[in-house]
């Protein structure tokens, strides 16, 4: 593993994914191109690897980086998009808010809401990939702290920690009619009840904040 590769990424295939909100009890289905996903999330030595700097008050290099905002996580993203040299996928604005997407980009990226949850899924169709205490750290089982990436079942598809142990950015904004440019969330964390780790619960917060139970995995488009 480098500050290039990580811990390595796996093709999630094309599919339909079937999206809902409680709140609104609105559903929507969306359909998903071949990409690529990190098998963990990223963690805190890869981070610092690229960063040089390491958020949080969690120590251990194969822990997920968590107090992460999403504006971190999309910097992130350029950083080691530009150490690969790949084309970054991101070109934030000159105010620091503001991020345009570039589609064809090679770069490093987060996840779409929609492919964070086809990934998830992985042909399932229950709530989870598998019963709950063999896939997730969660509070029933965490000792309500953060744990290793990888240290639970992976899904059908060889990804880890999907549900569970921190929760995870997304690049789509949550509502931007009631919530402003507050982001998507998914996954569940270490402190949070069996229902918040399900494949379909979304969650929110500004694109700002840094908080102890949030972190992300990265993104590839399959660019022709």
């Amino acid at each position: 593993m480098d500050a290039h590769t990580g811990p390595g990424l796996v093709t999630v295939p094309a599919g339909r994914v079937t999206l809902s909100d409680r709140r609104t009890t609105r559903t929507w289905s969306v359909e998903v191109a071949a990409y690529r996903l990190g098998i963990v999330p990223v963690t805190r030595g890869w981070y610092a690897r690229v960063t040089g700097e390491q958020p949080g008050t969690a120590r251990g290099d194969r822990l997920p980086v968590d107090g992460v905002s999403w504006q971190d996580a999309v910097r992130f993203c350029v950083a080691l998009s530009r150490q690969a040299g790949l084309t970054p996928a991101y070109r934030p604005h000159d105010d620091g808010e503001g991020v345009d997407w570039d589609p064809a980009a090679d770069g490093y990226r987060l996840p779409t809401e929609a492919e964070w949850e086809h990934a998830c899924r992985a042909g399932t169709t229950g709530p989870r990939y598998g019963p709950l205490d063999e896939v997730a750290w969660y509070r029933g089982n965490s000792g309500e702290r953060i744990h290793e990436v990888g240290g639970r079942r992976p899904n059908p598809w060889g990804l880890y920690d999907m549900l569970g142990n921190v929760w995870e950015w997304c690049w789509d904004v949550y509502d931007a009619e009631v919530y402003g440019s507050y982001r998507v969330l998914r996954g569940g964390g270490w402190f949070d009840e069996h229902w918040s780790c399900r494949a379909s619960v979304r969650r929110r917060s500004h694109p700002t904040f840094r908080i102890d139970d949030v972190g992300f995995r990265v993104a590839r488009s399959v660019v022709d």
